[in-house]
């Protein structure tokens, strides 16, 4: 592919990412700490958001693998659905509701029900637009180099959409942040269609069946090891960046706005070691930097435990981003090793349920981190009512932020021991590969 569709591709990323992120980061304390919804409300709201994931991420991944129209498989769910997901992602952060004399249901029934919208579009659209990097990247090396463009725009997104949030709520309010991280979106994902381009699947090849197609997926040893380290690891990226607005206006006491420092400096380091950790993966394979990223993260946590201003947050910011940078290049590089290997099995090229189920474990992921933030918070003694909260809420946010998550990172890493697409096994998979006519050996 020319080097202008890689760019235009890989610029989804970043309207997938300043959405996501922004909602990941902010959508707790937007309608805990602002709007004054109980948080253990909106954890349970989030436990109901992923059983809902639970059902929608394998099902619009088996029905993207066997969707067949003259624009392809994947390009038409993202070219119909980025309006749609634009408009859901504005009306989440403007309801038209609010907590009156203690009265919270009806914003509550909002909140759950716009989640629902939302992540059911986000799904549909990024599911298909992240199926297509496998089939268009089938070397090491293309696939390295797209997925450090994806992680270049994506951290844009996640300088936008999370570092630079506070400024413009604090000055704009959330409406208006709404409208242009809206629009943000809509921008990015169409320029990313005049980059993509569908090879489809080989003549005579049928998908299979949902049942076997998603009993072929967990059965498969290479996906759930890499699903369930990649779900630690997302727990606990989720978890910081929820953390985050909490994190620095309760423990480094530091005002809103200033919180853009703390996260400028972790994405301004991730931005710059996205391509030394593109050189070292193609150097000692994705299973091997995939371990080293996650070490890296963990140890690069320990600080916030201690940290107690704003200049030691940016200093904890800054290393954060030594590590975050592999993880974030890594994820969909190895998962598309894992798609590989499936084909070889089944014959057939099953992105879309792998992204699927990939998407499921995340979610999940997703919502043990509202659970457990929740859980955590209110047992605390954190009450967004209190003009002061008790010393005790600042020991719980130390927790999630340096505590719960090495412990996350730790058993990612012990599970991804176990992954076995490296050194000759994955060699053998990209000759066969391109035996068949996948030109997926390193050139």
């Amino acid at each position: 592919m020319k080097t202008w569709e890689k760019l235009a591709y890989s610029f989804g990323a970043l309207g997938s990412g300043v959405s996501a992120y922004a909602v990941q980061t902010y959508i707790v304390f937007f309608y805990a700490d602002v709007l004054k919804v109980p948080i253990e409300l909106i954890g349970y709201s989030m436990i109901a958001y992923g059983i809902w994931n639970a059902i929608n991420d394998p099902l619009f991944g088996y029905l993207s693998d066997r969707t067949r129209t003259r624009w392809g498989r994947r390009t038409p769910y993202v070219a119909g659905g980025f309006i749609p997901l634009t408009l859901a992602f504005i009306f989440l952060w403007i309801p038209p509701f609010r907590v009156m004399d203690g009265g919270y249901l009806p914003l509550f029934i909002y909140f759950t029900a716009m989640m629902f919208l939302f992540d059911g579009l986000y799904t549909l659209v990024i599911l298909n637009w992240t199926a297509l990097f496998p089939e268009m990247f089938p070397s090491l090396k293309d696939r390295s180099v797209v997925s450090m463009w994806r992680q270049i725009f994506g951290n844009l997104g996640l300088i936008i959409g999370v570092a630079l949030a506070p400024m413009v709520y604090g000055k704009l309010g959330w409406g208006a942040m709404a409208f242009i991280y809206g629009a943000i979106t809509a921008v990015a994902l169409a320029i990313s269609l005049a980059g993509s381009r569908e090879i489809g699947p080989r003549a005579g090849e049928e998908p299979l069946n949902v049942f076997p197609a998603l009993r072929h997926t967990i059965a498969n040893k290479s996906f759930m090891t890499y699903v369930l380290a990649s779900m630690l690891v997302q727990f606990t990226f989720v978890l910081i960046m929820a953390m985050v607005p909490f994190y620095a206006k309760y423990a480094l006491k530091i005002a809103e706005d200033q919180s853009t420092f703390l996260l400028g400096a972790a994405f301004v380091v991730v931005f710059l070691m996205l391509a030394p950790w593109m050189r070292y993966t193609v150097k000692v394979g994705p299973k091997r930097a995939m371990s080293a990223a996650i070490l890296v993260f963990a140890i690069t946590l320990v600080p916030f435990a201690v940290a107690n201003n704003l200049t030691t947050g940016i200093i904890c910011g800054a290393i954060l981003g030594l590590g975050l940078a592999g993880l974030m290049l890594l994820f969909d590089v190895l998962l598309a090793d894992v798609i590989d290997e499936d084909e070889i099995r089944t014959g057939q090229r099953r992105e879309g349920m792998y992204f699927g189920a990939n998407a499921l474990f995340i979610r999940l992921g997703v919502s043990a981190q509202a659970l457990v933030m929740s859980q955590v918070l209110k047992a605390s003694g954190y009450n967004p009512n209190l003009a002061v909260q008790p010393p005790s809420v600042e020991t719980g946010i130390r927790l999630l932020m340096a505590g719960v998550p090495v412990i996350a990172l730790v058993l990612a890493y012990l599970v991804l021991r176990l992954y076995p697409l490296y050194g000759e096994n994955l060699v053998k998979i990209k000759h066969e590969l391109a035996a068949r006519g996948r030109s997926g050996v390193e050139g």
